[in-house]
């Protein structure tokens, strides 16, 4: 009985050790292929346990970069576009930020924010939307337990029109590829805010752009290709 135990005890062990490992490995990968480009972000991503934001059935693939399920038709990022946003949206320094991110998912990528906003003393909050009830449900739950529900705000709602009641946003991020800009997320990007937003084709290829606003003028970049889920809603996708 005692041998069994110390056997059960050592593999939880090596699990453990195997899962930290795992993660290092592909965080070092990702700061040498430069989708990483913070100290604050590597950080975050090391504190920000990811297996802890997936169902139990895909834990084991939390640190393999390639997007998971989720359920509902949704998924998890991949942790190497989890990175670029959150190095995209420059998030060190300066005043607390407000953050809007559309399409909450399980909660991880608010997550990341949050930390961020955290440890680089930035300070500020994040508002995310979801429009799937139990998704979000899912992911306020998941936020809480890994110690951000203060600063970290679920709301159920159509993405597409932003949230007008705080706007504006120093920075919005969507994770979900839009068939174009929606209006009323650029309306709600603050001066020399940062919008950054895959669009394209409904099931296909898309451009991640980063979209900026200066003096009231709204422009773009093309940052790369992507492949995201559709964003569903009055100025999205129709589902």
């Amino acid at each position: 009985m005692l041998r069994r135990l110390a056997r059960c005890l050592a593999r939880g062990m090596k699990a453990t050790m195997d899962v930290k490992e795992q993660k290092k490995e592909l965080l070092d990968r990702l700061v040498k292929a430069g989708y990483i480009a913070t100290k604050f972000v590597r950080q975050a991503m090391e504190n920000v346990a990811r297996e802890n934001f997936l169902p139990d059935e895909v834990r084991s693939s939390a640190y393999e970069d390639r997007p998971l399920s989720i359920g509902l038709g949704q998924t998890i990022s991949a942790p190497h576009m989890n990175a670029m946003m959150c190095s995209g949206l420059k998030l060190e320094g300066g005043k607390p930020l407000k953050i809007l991110e559309i399409g909450t998912g399980s909660g991880y990528h608010a997550a990341l924010c949050a930390e961020v906003l955290k440890l680089s003393g930035t300070g500020g909050h994040v508002y995310t939307i979801e429009r799937i009830q139990s998704l979000a449900e899912v992911a306020r739950e998941n936020i809480a337990k890994a110690g951000y529900g203060d600063t970290v705000t679920v709301i159920v709602s159509d993405g597409t029109l932003g949230h007008a009641p705080e706007a504006p946003y120093d920075r919005i991020l969507v994770t979900a590829a839009a068939p174009r800009v929606p209006r009323a997320l650029a309306d709600q990007l603050a001066e020399d805010g940062i919008l950054l937003i895959p669009v394209g084709d409904m099931h296909g290829y898309q451009t991640l752009y980063e979209v900026t606003k200066k003096e009231g003028k709204i422009s773009q970049k093309d940052i790369c290709g992507v492949v995201f889920v559709p964003l569903i809603g009055t100025d999205g996708f129709s589902a």
